[in-house]
């Protein structure tokens, strides 16, 4: 592997920006599990080393719950490109996540309560449509705030 793909694989995982602050860069230690990285830097950096490994499935846990909103738009980028061609499990709270998904799974207490695509899911009464309004809401809500606080 060489240090173009690394970077393109950092690009696409939208971290190559925060390595380049780094005093190494990419020579640089972070410590003993990426101790001196942020939450939302490790997270970026295991879906650069994913998007370096190509696996067939895949599996992403929650892959964007330590980013802010604006850094997991950038990291949905890399999410998309990343399950292309590949059969991708996500497992995730924000339904930003999960919106791209061919087919989504709600869970409640350990069962399956709805299925469906996005659209499906947001046209029919249920805990998604719940979630979604709710997410949603709060998201407004954090804009309007973001906008008062500019002027």
């Amino acid at each position: 592997m060489d240090e173009a793909e690394i970077e393109s694989a950092a690009k696409a995982a939208a971290v190559h920006d925060v390595i380049r602050t780094f005093p190494g860069q990419y020579d640089t230690l972070v410590g003993e599990k990426g101790v001196t990285l942020s939450g939302g830097q490790k997270q970026r950096v295991t879906l650069a080393r994913t998007l370096l490994k190509d696996p067939s499935i895949l599996i992403l846990d929650d892959a964007t719950s330590s980013v802010d909103t604006e850094t997991e738009s950038s990291i949905r980028g890399a999410l998309k490109r990343l399950m292309q061609d590949r059969t991708t499990f996500i497992i995730a709270h924000r339904i930003q996540s999960v919106m791209l998904a061919d087919l989504v799974l709600v869970f409640d207490k350990g069962r399956i309560v709805q299925q469906g695509t996005h659209e499906q899911l947001v046209a029919q009464d249920g805990i998604y449509r719940m979630v979604f309004d709710i997410q949603t809401r709060i998201e407004e809500e954090v804009q309007r705030e973001v906008a008062s606080a500019a002027v």
